[in-house]
């Protein structure tokens, strides 16, 4: 992406170096990682077997090692002395729980319904996938689309505690109550809350602490000019090597899968493509209706289209099998999802000629590559 594209105005400091050989072909190399996972899993026997034995929370060890990873260093860019300012913003605060909680699970509700009257497993799937709001990978996109990371870190901490206290219950009434009131078949979801907020603490809760620490420590002991202008730029490039092994694995975890069945991967891809675009384009427009800058009306958009794709496939495995074919909806979620939202990554960097500019009070521009001025 060119550097001038991902450049906030700032109001003082200094100037951002040029975005590094990794961030300036990102896509190229999302690409090559997709490829190379597709080509594994299809050519190596066994090895999408072996890469699921050890799980955390129903997701496979390596792919859980992989989101920490990459969380790890945009939670470390987190000023959390700044939180109080987006909790009290209410402009962003409601427009979120709402599109996230009522508009997202019944958008996709709606999609599985129309788009795959036939096949029962897959929509299940997919309104498994809908009901279960991004809190993971949603941040990375954010922090290159140049989004507000203190407001993404409020919109991620209130959807993990949504998911905690209502994911079953919605669960319960999109699967269930719904369909039978419209006379559609009903389906049924074994979920617990414990076994939702043990995920949300394992890929939230640890970096979250750990970016925490990190900069609460840093700064403590150097200052927080020498946390942001030396520490941050040398762990800030994990992020992207932790997102290019998590693909690389999501991917041969299910490559012999995809490529034995591209029909019903393009069927399952099409509400998703549909339900990510609408998300994210209604999103934008609502933060630029009620005001919001261009940070955070970013925020909502990626908030509100990201779906933690994590919970989503544990739960499908734990309730309907490993083979069942809503895990590979739930599989093919994130698959979709990521070629998708790198793309809006790109559509937001154009749309912030259409933003006013954010106000000093909202707090230091960022570059794709982790670098902050202050």
């Amino acid at each position: 992406m060119k550097p001038e594209a991902a450049t906030v105005p700032a109001p003082s400091g200094p100037v951002a170096g040029r975005l590094s050989f990794l961030d300036r072909f990102l896509a190229v190399w999302i690409l090559l990682a997709m490829a190379a996972g597709l080509g594994l899993g299809r050519l190596v026997p066994g090895l999408g077997d072996a890469l699921a034995k050890v799980t955390v929370t129903g997701v496979s060890l390596p792919i859980a090692l992989g989101l920490l990873v990459m969380m790890y260093p945009v939670l470390a860019k987190v000023r959390y002395d700044r939180l109080d300012t987006v909790t009290r913003d209410r402009r962003l605060l409601v427009p979120s729980l709402i599109l996230n909680w009522i508009v997202g699970p019944a958008l996709m509700f709606a999609l599985a319904w129309l788009l795959l009257p036939d096949l029962p497993e897959y929509r299940t799937g997919l309104i498994v996938v809908g009901l279960a709001r991004c809190i993971a990978m949603v941040i990375i996109w954010n922090d290159l689309a140049c989004g507000d990371r203190e407001a993404a870190a409020v919109l991620v901490a209130l959807n993990s505690v949504f998911q905690v206290i209502a994911f079953a219950a919605l669960g319960w009434f999109y699967l269930s109550v719904l369909p039978g009131f419209l006379d559609l078949e009903q389906t049924t979801l074994d979920v617990s809350a414990w076994e939702i907020a043990r995920s949300v603490l394992i890929f939230l809760g640890i970096p979250l602490l750990a970016g925490f620490l990190t900069r609460r420590l840093g700064e403590k002991a150097r200052g927080r000019t020498w946390y942001e202008t030396k520490l941050i730029p040398r762990i800030g490039p994990f992020a992207l090597y932790g997102l290019l092994f998590t693909i690389v694995v999501l991917f041969a975890l299910q490559g012999d899968a995809i490529t034995s069945q591209p029909l019903d991967v393009a069927r399952i891809a099409l509400p998703l493509l549909v339900y990510f675009a609408l998300m994210w384009a209604g999103s934008m427009a609502v933060g630029r209706a009620v005001g919001l800058d261009y940070p955070k009306a970013t925020t909502l958009a990626f908030t509100a289209a990201g779906n933690n794709f994590e919970l989503a496939i544990a739960v499908a495995i734990a309730t309907f099998g490993a083979t069942s074919g809503q895990a590979l909806a739930g599989v093919v979620g994130p698959l979709i999802e990521v070629p998708v939202l790198i793309g809006l990554v790109y559509v937001a960097l154009a749309a912030r000629r259409f933003f006013p500019p954010p106000s000093p009070a909202a707090g230091p521009a960022v570059t794709p590559e982790g670098s902050t001025r202050v």
